[in-house]
């Protein structure tokens, strides 16, 4: 009797693409999971947990993200300035997506990466851009409609 043997992928075995996400009117949220999934490379047939299978993510247009109900104005980014008391510093959802609408992105994807080196790696392979330009033309990245 022959028996069926689980497939794991090697190092070797891994092929990486780049992808090109536009995030004009999507969702926050929504958007981050599914970029996350693609990091993870959850949407390929070989995924391997302990290994990173995952393709790259350029993202452009961060700054006409979208996000539902009274996100804008109600959810607070924090961050300390100095490691003491008081020293916390924190700023609103608009605020954020005025001076820096790439960390929102990124802030929401990151959290839904595995919290280790195979987490902080996948992270790496994630471009965010706040306008519709970017540097990696060379690299064919290929639209992906989410």
């Amino acid at each position: 009797m022959k028996r069926q043997r689980t497939f794991v992928a090697k190092p070797e075995d891994i092929q990486r693409e780049w992808y090109v996400v536009d995030a004009t009117g999507k969702t926050l949220g929504r958007l981050a999971s599914q970029i996350a999934r693609i990091l993870q490379g959850k949407h390929k047939p070989y995924y391997t947990p302990h290994l990173d299978c995952g393709d790259y993510v350029i993202v452009v247009n961060a700054h006409k993200i979208k996000v539902t109900g009274n996100k804008l104005d109600q959810k607070r980014y924090y961050w300390q300035y100095y490691n003491r008391p008081g020293h916390i510093k924190s700023r609103t959802l608009r605020e954020q997506l005025q001076k820096h609408p790439e960390r929102v992105l990124e802030h929401a994807v990151r959290g839904m990466l595995p919290k280790n080196r195979l987490g902080r790696k996948m992270f790496k392979k994630l471009k965010v851009y706040a306008s519709d330009t970017h540097p990696h033309q060379a690299q064919n990245p290929k639209p992906l409609d989410l």
